[in-house]
């Protein structure tokens, strides 16, 4: 994606060639895959490979790509603006819905206090919810963006808390960024869960989960 703050961030290897990757992991896997679109000429082009068409952040207003995303028929994920509260969410969904599709889920990923930190208000998940079904992101919500290096920042060693409180709230999913190396990751390295510890985070969640119910 192009909202990075330097020219010479990494913003992708090409659509086709990475929406392939993404159908050939789904297939291997037998899992749902979901990819973000950034333009309403992208959203056909999207749901010929994956099954979840996710609107990023800073576009959950634009009506055009709600639109676009609505009539491919596919799941439509959107992710809560940084700059919007959680009330905010229900008109989002409805430019989905009016736009004749009911498959619709929300995504909280923390909201913009200051310049440099996210913060999450728990509360969002119950008001969300009101309106569809609601995701935790509990990576992104944990950046500490608009750094004077131009690279973002993080909070990793937060992401169990804010994985259990979500669960613990009553989200209906979380989102999780991980990669073997997030030292080298090409973005967002600096929020992201390390594989290795996915499993045991995902194993305390789920009791947390199993004791909430």
């Amino acid at each position: 994606k192009a909202n990075r703050s330097r020219l010479d961030s990494f913003t992708g290897i090409g659509d086709e060639k990475a929406l392939a990757i993404l159908q050939s992991v789904g297939r291997k896997l037998d899992v749902p895959v979901v990819t973000d679109i950034h333009l309403p000429q992208e959203a056909i082009l999207a749901a010929h490979y994956v099954d979840v068409l996710q609107i990023p952040a800073f576009l959950c207003r634009q009506t055009d790509l709600l639109v676009a995303a609505a009539k491919t028929g596919k799941l439509v994920n959107i992710k809560k603006g940084q700059f919007l509260a959680p009330e905010s969410m229900q008109f989002a969904v409805n430019k989905v819905k009016e736009s004749g599709n009911d498959n619709v889920w929300l995504t909280d990923r923390g909201t913009m206090f200051g310049y440099q930190d996210m913060v999450v208000d728990f509360r969002g998940i119950p008001t969300m919810k009101q309106y569809a079904t609601t995701i935790m992101d509990i990576t992104h919500s944990l950046q500490q963006p608009n750094q004077s290096s131009g690279v973002t920042g993080g909070q990793p060693e937060m992401i169990e808390t804010i994985g259990k409180a979500a669960i613990a709230a009553g989200t209906d999913g979380i989102f999780i960024e991980t990669h073997c190396n997030p030292s080298i990751a090409k973005s967002d390295g600096a929020n992201m869960l390390h594989l290795d510890h996915l499993e045991d985070l995902l194993t305390k969640l789920i009791r947390v989960r199993q004791a909430v119910i």
